[in-house]
């Protein structure tokens, strides 16, 4: 199991901190915006659930290898849940700029789902 996870985290630490770094500046420094959810809280969000899915995945990899697929898909599934779950204040309140605050969620999600999803194939791939 930790083989498989060190070179995940040896990409995904970097890949996160680095996405991090880039919408923090944007949001605070070029764009001086007010979100619901700050940068720190929707990246929190979007590390631990990629990471707790790697880490799913991993598992059922080792314990059932032909239903990694199946796995992976289930918890994109939960993770879009949670992701609804996550942004329900934010769509009930009366929120400036709602499209923005959207934006700012959706467009890290996106790129750790592709993530996610390489490091899936890769995975799948291994026998």
């Amino acid at each position: 199991m930790q083989a498989k996870l060190n070179p995940f985290l040896k990409s995904f630490l970097p890949f996160s901190l680095i996405l991090f770094a880039i919408q923090y500046g944007m949001v605070n420094y070029i764009f001086k915006l007010e979100l619901y959810y700050s940068t720190l809280a929707i990246y929190g969000f979007h590390v631990l659930a990629t990471f707790l899915i790697y880490l799913f995945l991993v598992f059922v990899h080792n314990s059932f290898s032909d239903k990694t697929g199946f796995a992976f898909m289930a918890c994109s599934l939960l993770k879009m849940l949670a992701a609804v779950l996550f942004l329900l204040p934010l769509m009930l309140n009366d929120v400036m700029k709602p499209f923005l605050n959207i934006i700012a969620f959706f467009i890290p999600y996106f790129l750790f789902l592709i993530f996610e999803t390489v490091y899936a194939v890769k995975l799948i791939n291994t026998k």
